[in-house]
């Protein structure tokens, strides 16, 4: 549903750089910003509600809403995706449970979100919906065509699903669905790493593709690296500036830093979620409760600071909308918004323990909150959006400004 009006690229440097815009015939060829895919065009913009984030980023168009009756269940199946693979080993397997969710040991199992096959199904189906997000583009960090050492913090699960939509949902274990998988097929050439609290990663991957149970808020034994890629990290690290600095300290001269972030907090363009709405008075009770654990849903919007600080430059920012259900006009967008719709369904229950409990609520109380926020999500009439903020920087060429950061 690409208008004249979201014609132009909504990628934006600080402002002391020139801005970059270009039209959608002009794509993405080697990872250049510029111009937004179909589906990014029909979703792309920032949220007039929202008060965070670069002020220098444009605003574009809200996204348009389907009539109900052009909405089918049956409409989206996904297709899996064939790779070649090699093995690899984990030693880190111990793990706790509790209200049934297991999370995993490692580091004090400080991570607040569980690990077990359903939290790696749903983000299995969170990076599907980022690939149909995003045309397939893996990253948008303009890394060149052949970058030779990357890695993935955060790195995940390794599944990919076959069919769709959820009431008939399957997938098929180790295959090339988790993101350091498939930018190790993208480029057989290069050495991919990938790094993880937790061993879940598969038995089989391609053999330029390696994963390691390790802290990324401990010191990298890393160096000369392309790409530092974060994806749904920056809310759940106890120290950002901390990890930025070992990202830029592991990256060569000229590498780049990604970060994939959601910002946890539903918006609404054309006035159908009220003040009370009880999805996001949830979210709002998340918010407390990941403060009251140390961590912050607003700093999605905020990293650009904090880049800037840890001596990165060239920072570029990417806001897209995504609809917490089918109710786009364009039917990509709708297929992402039922992925999306499909993985917070999954997530909210993740709140009824160790978030719910840092705020002592009872369990009770929770799960008719919980309840409510599912009931509303099923009205297709309360048009609710997700803003994903899609952030790269440069380190410098030169060495120059590491001296200039020191004095």
């Amino acid at each position: 549903m690409a208008s004249s009006d979201s014609d132009s690229s909504v990628i934006r440097r600080s402002p002391s750089v020139a801005v970059t815009a270009a039209t959608e015939q002009d794509g993405f060829a080697d990872h250049v910003p510029g111009a937004p895919s179909t589906a990014e065009a029909a979703a792309t913009a920032t949220s007039p509600q929202a008060e965070l984030g670069p002020t220098w980023l444009p605003e574009v168009p809200p996204i348009e809403v389907v009539n109900s009756e052009e909405v089918s269940d049956d409409e989206f199946i996904a297709n899996s995706v064939d790779s070649d693979l090699a093995s690899v080993t984990s030693s880190v397997y111990a793990h706790t449970y509790e209200r049934g969710r297991r999370y995993q040991s490692f580091k004090n199992s400080r991570y607040p979100i569980p690990n077990d096959d359903q939290e790696q199904s749903r983000e299995d189906m969170k990076h599907v919906m980022l690939m149909e997000l995003t045309d397939g583009k893996l990253y948008f960090a303009p890394t060149g065509k052949h970058p030779q050492k990357i890695v993935d913090i955060g790195t995940g699960t390794g599944n990919v699903f076959t069919q769709w939509p959820p009431r008939s949902l399957r997938y098929t274990k180790n295959e090339a669905g988790i993101w350091a998988i498939e930018v190790g097929d993208a480029y057989p050439s290069a050495s991919i790493l990938g790094i993880d609290l937790t061993p879940i990663q598969p038995l089989w991957v391609p053999p330029n593709v390696e994963f390691i149970v390790d802290d990324c808020e401990k010191e990298w034994l890393l160096e000369n690296y392309d790409l530092a890629h974060f994806r749904f990290m920056a809310m759940i690290l106890k120290d950002v500036p901390l990890v930025m600095q070992h990202a830029y300290e592991a990256l060569r001269p000229g590498g780049w830093v990604e970060f994939q972030e959601l910002l946890g907090r539903p918006f609404c363009d054309d006035g159908t979620m009220k003040a009370d709405d009880a999805f996001k008075r949830l979210y709002e009770i998340a918010g407390q409760a990941y403060e009251k654990l140390g961590l912050s849903t607003s700093l999605p919007a905020e990293l650009e600071p904090m880049l800037l600080a840890a001596g990165f430059q060239n920072v570029h920012c990417r806001v897209i909308k995504v609809p917490i259900g089918p109710w786009a006009k364009d039917k990509t967008i709708r297929l992402v918004g039922l992925y999306q719709k499909t993985a917070v369904t999954d997530f909210i229950s993740t709140l009824a323990v160790r978030p719910f409990q840092a705020l002592g609520l009872s369990q009770d109380e929770g799960q008719v909150r919980l309840a409510l926020a599912r009931q509303a999500l099923d009205d297709l009439s309360v048009h609710r959006y997700f803003n994903h903020y899609f952030w790269y920087a440069q380190k410098p060429e030169t060495l120059a400004h590491d001296h200039d950061r020191e004095e």
